[in-house]
């Protein structure tokens, strides 16, 4: 059965400077992930961003891969999520999906999907749906 969990988050996002020559090379950003989860979902995101801006005005494309350690409705573990996004000239695209046989502890058989609403004012909320295999 499919279960739905809801709720707001903070996110700070760090640039970070390229460590090696190929990474200089490929000119793209780097960035880490901390966010703190409330509702549904209580606890902490861990991971890191791979970004890359276009020439054209609000076009880009990112990759990340976060560990969230927590509490979902009342079971604590952890999973990771694996997100890839575009924004095509302002629209747009994101895929948030837990990485297969992430699922530790009491999620352990977590598969989903997560949704990420950023409202007019910036603030971030998410639906989660959500299975658990025994």
């Amino acid at each position: 059965m499919t279960e739905r969990a809801t709720g707001s988050f903070e996110v700070k996002v760090v640039h970070q400077k390229p460590d090696t020559q190929i990474a200089r090379a490929a000119s793209l950003g780097r960035l880490t992930i901390d966010k703190r989860y409330h509702g549904e979902l209580e606890g902490t995101g861990k991971g890191e961003m791979l970004a890359a801006q276009t020439d054209t005005k609000d076009s880009a494309g990112y990759v990340a891969l976060e560990r969230v350690t927590g509490t979902l409705k009342g079971r604590n573990g952890g999973f990771v999520l694996q997100h890839s996004g575009t924004m095509d000239r302002g629209k747009a695209a994101t895929s948030v999906t837990v990485v297969p046989d992430s699922g530790s502890g009491e999620l352990r058989g977590l598969s989903g999907r997560m949704h990420i609403i950023v409202a007019a004012d910036g603030a971030h909320s998410y639906e989660f749906d959500f299975r658990l295999e025994s």
